[in-house]
């Protein structure tokens, strides 16, 4: 496996009528996020931009790029309906651990 893989691919839905679009890899997020308005982008395009590039150079690891692209998918309204969200099954797994 590609070590800028994600584990799980980002589901998102680009607009209303249009199919979902499965974002696979650190690469692809980054190429979405290059597409992106740049009237649009903000603090969390940013967090999503910065994670992503941080990936492809070794500052940031695949998990911490997916939650932050996902993040922002999740907050511009792209994220799909049935998208799981990235490390929500492994932070509940360490909370039962913990109990």
């Amino acid at each position: 496996m590609d070590r800028l893989q994600f584990e799980v691919p980002v589901r998102i839905a680009p607009a209303p009528g249009l199919p979902v679009e499965e974002i696979y890899s650190v690469e692809q997020a980054l190429d979405f996020l290059q597409e992106w308005s740049k009237r649009r982008q903000g603090k969390i395009y940013e967090a999503a931009f910065n994670a992503c590039f941080g990936a492809t150079v070794d500052v940031a690891s695949t998990e911490e790029a997916c939650r932050a692209f996902a993040t922002f998918c999740r907050v511009s309204g792209l994220l799909a309906r049935d998208a799981m969200f990235p490390g929500k099954r492994r932070i509940g797994t360490h909370r039962e651990a913990r109990a």
